[in-house]
């Protein structure tokens, strides 16, 4: 336990949450979709139970670094493009992200909600089925960030499960707030598309920087909530 009396070793920490928490906020907007379309009562148990499978996943990952490392090496090859495990993982990730999110928006525009909901296709077993397919995409791209950053496997638990809990703590919030507004379900889901599209290409070798995907959702979000404030003055104003 040496290590956590040196400074280098809280900063990386701190860098490692924060990034985790970061990666994450996709994860929980697709969470959030999918346990909205639950009963009430069972929309907090696919919430906290997807988010603990994440947990696990990314922990039992973390344990199998050397396996981990071994995906990224080609097993196909096709003249000069090489595709390697991790590749194909994230190409059937974005390429599922893809279908998901328009069938969801189709639904939403075409007003296919109510019909759909009652289904039984929309069980709690499905709605996991789901998120945890995401999930192993998306911690995926948590390890091998985590593994880019540093190379304690105890500092990335440790990072990865304060990362979790933090989420687990505000996915209500974000689930209730993306449930309760249309366009910020259509904005969600808008996001899960540019994110898929970044998955699609990640896979295929075309590297998009973070930074930007991330740097278009929140300015997007922005806009939106000025838009929010507007309309909802505008209805005072009518109103009064």
């Amino acid at each position: 336990m040496e290590i956590f009396l040196q400074p280098d070793t809280w900063i990386a920490l701190l860098t490692l949450t924060f990034m985790e928490i970061v990666l994450g906020i996709d994860n929980i907007i697709f969470i959030s979709i999918v346990a909205g379309r639950l009963p009430k009562d069972q929309q907090k148990k696919a919430r906290i139970g997807g988010l603990s499978i994440a947990l696990i996943m990314r922990i039992l990952l973390l344990l199998s670094i050397t396996w981990i490392i071994g995906l990224t090496e080609p097993v196909l090859e096709y003249m000069e493009f090489e595709l390697s495990w991790k590749d194909i993982i994230l190409v059937a990730g974005g390429i599922f992200l893809l279908v998901k999110s328009t069938l969801e928006i189709h639904q939403k525009v075409e007003g296919h909600e109510e019909t759909t909901e009652v289904k039984s296709v929309n069980s709690f077993g499905y709605a996991i089925l789901q998120i945890v397919m995401l999930d192993l995409v998306f911690s995926f791209d948590s390890i091998l960030t985590a593994i880019g950053l540093t190379d304690l496997v105890l500092l990335m638990i440790i990072a990865i499960t304060i990362a979790i809990i933090v989420m687990m703590i505000f996915a209500k919030a974000v689930s209730d707030f993306v449930n309760k507004h249309p366009t910020i379900q259509i904005l969600a889901l808008s996001f899960l598309i540019l994110i898929g599209v970044m998955l699609l290409v990640e896979g295929l070798h075309y590297h998009v920087p973070k930074g930007y995907i991330y740097f278009s959702v929140f300015f997007s979000l922005a806009i939106e909530m000025l838009n929010m404030r507007f309309r909802r003055k505008k209805k005072e104003t009518a109103e009064a």
